[in-house]
């Protein structure tokens, strides 16, 4: 697909406004880890290429296995996550798909178990934050592939 629009180009200052979203979710003490999976499931159930690309890199980069990436889209049948991650990623899904289902009080009773009220918002933030950047990639058809992980993984 050929890029339509280089959004970080276009309108830098929108592009540093996501910047500093992404910067607060990497910075907030959440873990990359439980991040990039929350930022895989995401764009897996958005269908963003250029997204799944990046954070299966950077994910593959900072020590994720295989084996929780390739199963990442049916977690909830397997034991490969803890119960942290499990409720960030439904979490995650709930927020996600917040327009046609909503999000239930299971998924934020599960998800307050797991995280306390500020650890919430920056998982969230995260969530809204990985949509956007979803939205961005898939509109304008981003440049799938390009993407090389930094030799050393942010937190």
């Amino acid at each position: 697909m050929t890029q339509r629009i280089n959004y970080k180009t276009s309108s830098p200052g929108a592009f540093q406004a996501m910047l500093a979203l992404e910067a607060h979710a990497r910075q907030c003490g959440l873990e990359h880890s439980l991040l990039e999976l929350v930022k895989t499931r995401v764009s897996q159930i958005n269908g963003c290429a250029y997204c799944l690309d990046m954070h299966t890199k950077d994910a593959r980069a900072a020590g994720e296995t295989e084996q929780r990436l390739y199963l990442l889209s049916a977690w909830r049948e397997t034991e490969f996550y803890t119960p942290r991650e499990r409720a960030a990623l439904a979490w995650a899904e709930a927020v996600t798909l917040v327009a046609s289902q909503g999000v239930s009080d299971a998924a934020y009773e599960q998800a307050q178990r797991q995280f306390d009220a500020k650890a919430l918002v920056d998982l969230t933030l995260a969530i809204v934050a990985i949509n956007g950047w979803n939205r961005l990639a898939i509109a304008f058809h981003a440049d799938v592939g390009s993407h090389q992980p930094a030799s050393t993984p942010a937190r």
